[in-house]
Formats: structure tokens, sequence, C-alpha cells
């Protein structure tokens, strides 16, 4: 047995690696599919909004007739029952947000009023909720603090952003824009939505913890950006529309790495939550125009591979612009 040929080859085979992994490059950041899913009745659209930590999912369901009620995908793959608020009222129910402790937030409209109103919902109890003074309310994210935010239309008639931290709710609207909408809030109450500018063009930001705003978030090659969430790194996920009428997935990480991410043979592909792990949940549109839920992961790397805006900070006032025009209320996408 020669011993020493042997103890050459093992280092020559050694000293190779280092080599051939700097001639690679260094790894892009990725989103790479996990599963689909659908709400185990008959749907014709099920829409996850958010993921917790724990990987139980919030969403939407729409049913044969059209009519919305939300849901949750417990992190042992059990599903709720449509959930409607108030119970048994028919009203028109979207869930929007979901935290640890399986505290989940949404919006209902009224089929008497016609108003639209938030809620928290633990189990079966339902909790409404409006910000004073606003004849409009969505609850659109909350974290593992209850912290949450949503938009709301105040006494100036702009619809505006909103956070309520530690208590004290805080309305305010990106620069320029007509309408302003905070999706998701993080462990360190950074939110993450879209806003409207006055061209009717939509664009993701996020608004800092200090409240500075960081827009505008957009994918190259976007017409129209929506943001839906961020996680506790502040990954933030949306979904954007291109020139040729197609919709892609995609993840922005702060100040300026865009990944975009399209669902096998699909024209829509939505990310809309991502948890603190970088699982991903969000839908996609087969091509009979039945919408299925999604898992993803995301995977981040110092590749760089798509491009799009470096988004600046602002200075945002607390209070919206009242130069800008009132408009009627805008449903938050989902």
């Amino acid at each position: 047995m020669n011993i020493k040929n042997r103890i050459v080859c093992c280092s020559i085979a050694l000293v190779a690696l280092p080599v051939l992994e700097s001639l690679a490059g260094p790894a892009d950041s990725s989103v790479g599919l996990i599963t689909t899913f659908d709400y185990p009745a008959s749907v014709l659209s099920t829409q996850p909004q958010k993921i917790s930590d724990q990987d139980g999912v919030i969403g939407v369901i729409i049913d044969t007739i059209g009519a919305s009620s939300a849901f949750v995908r417990f992190p042992n793959g059990h599903y709720s029952a449509p959930l409607v608020d108030p119970p048994g009222s028919g009203n028109a129910t979207q869930g929007r947000g979901i935290n640890g402790s399986l505290m989940i937030c949404g919006n209902y409209t009224d089929t008497s009023s016609g108003l639209t109103h938030g809620f928290f919902a633990r189990g079966a109890t339902f909790y409404d909720y409006d910000v004073p003074g606003s004849t409009f309310t969505v609850v659109l994210g909350l974290n593992n603090a209850n912290d949450f935010c949503g938009s709301d239309i105040p006494a100036s008639g702009v619809q505006s952003g909103f956070v309520s931290i530690g208590g004290v709710v805080t309305e305010f609207t990106v620069p320029d824009a007509t309408v302003t909408l905070a999706y998701q809030i993080n462990s360190s109450d950074q939110a993450a939505g879209y806003y409207i500018d006055v061209n009717g063009i939509t664009h993701g930001y996020y608004r800092d913890s200090d409240g500075s705003i960081v827009s505008p978030i957009d994918p190259a090659g976007s017409t129209g950006t929506i943001v839906f969430g961020n996680n506790d790194n502040n990954t933030i996920v949306g979904r954007f529309a291109d020139s040729a009428g197609l919709t892609h997935g995609f993840v922005f990480v702060p100040p300026d790495t865009y990944v975009t991410y399209d669902f096998p043979g699909s024209t829509f592909t939505s990310l809309n939550g991502i948890n603190k792990e970088g699982s991903i949940v969000g839908r996609y549109l087969d091509n009979s125009g039945i919408e299925h839920g999604l898992f993803a992961r995301f995977t981040s790397a110092t590749g760089r591979p798509t491009g799009g805006t470096i988004p600046q900070r602002h200075s945002a006032p607390v209070s919206p612009a009242q130069a800008l025009p009132a408009n009627p209320a805008v449903a938050p996408a989902l």
C-alpha cells in the first residue's frame, strides 16, 4: 500500500475545491416552490394572504357564487371552517393577517350599510375595529406583539396608511400618493405596503421604525407594483404587472435586491406573505381560471439576479397632504 501517494492525492483534491467554487461565482438569491394547496371545499379561488412564523396561514376563499370568506390553515395542515364577520351574516369577509398566537385580522363589508370595517378574531370570536373618526377601515397585518397596520379614510378624506404600535395609532401617507395602504408590520415596527401615485400607478414602499418612508419599490419592467408583506428581516414580498399583461411574484431585499418568481406555466403569480424563516405563501392562476395557493421558500444569497428601482428614503408627514384630492375608498388588493 502506497500511503504517501494517497495523502498527496487527497491534498490535491482538497485544494481544488475552493478553486472550483471561486470560478462558479456568488450564488443568486432564489425562490423555490415547495407545494401547492387548495381549501378543501368547492371554491373558485384559494387566496392565501399571510403566514406566521409557525406556518399558520390566513387567507380568502371565493365560493361558487362569488361570496368571499376568510379561512385559516393551521400549522398541522388542518383548515378552519369559512369565517364570516359577524358569523352567519353573509357579509363579504377577507382574512388578511395572522400572528404566532393565531390572532387573525381582516376586513368585512356590511351588506346593509355598505360600510367597511376592520376586525380581529381568535377562534370563533370576532372583535370589530375602526380607526377613531374614520369612515373606512381595513386591518391588513399584525405582528407577534399585536401591533397592527392597515388603511383608513380620516377626516381629510385622503385614504391613508396607519400603524398601531403599543396602542398608539399613527396615520401617514407616502409622499405624492393619493392612496396609501400598509399591509404588514414586523417586530421592528417596519410596515410594508403599496400606494397609488397621482397618475394612478401603484408602487411598493416600506415605512421604517423611525417613521421615514422608503419608496418606490418597483421591479424592472413593472407597470404596477403591489407589496403585501415583510418579515422580521424586512424581506418584502409582492407582485407586479408588466407591459405584456403578465403578473409576476417578487421578493425585495433592501436596499436593492430583487428576485422574481413565476409559477411554471402560469400568467399570474402573487407572493403575499413571508415569515422569518423565509417561508412564503401566495397563489397562482391555472389555465382554467382557478386560483390555487402555493408554498415557496426564499433563499438569500449575495447574488443580485434582477434589477429594479433603488428606493429612496423620505421624511413623510404624519398627517395626509391636504393638497391631494379626496377619492372614494380603494379596496385593498388580495
